[in-house]
């Protein structure tokens, strides 16, 4: 039964590493004026892990409560 949860958090996680190597690495502003930001695609990635984790705890949290109340019945 917690191998749904781990299976559910893993997204998270994922989204909080990626947001963090993201800030590491850091941006630069070039001579020019344009901002060089090298780990720029781990943003939106981030962003999508979260969105998946919310979807999955969603789905995790619903089975668990309709299989508590078969299980009432």
């Amino acid at each position: 039964m917690k191998k749904k949860y781990l299976l559910a958090a893993s997204p998270l996680l994922l989204s909080i590493i990626s947001l963090m190597i993201s800030r590491m690495v850091g941006s630069s502003v070039g001579p020019d004026g344009i901002l060089h930001e090298p780990a720029f695609f781990l943003i939106p990635l981030s962003y999508l892990f979260f969105f998946c984790s919310i979807v999955a705890f969603l789905f995790v949290g619903l089975g668990s409560v309709l299989n508590n109340r078969k299980k009432i019945s």
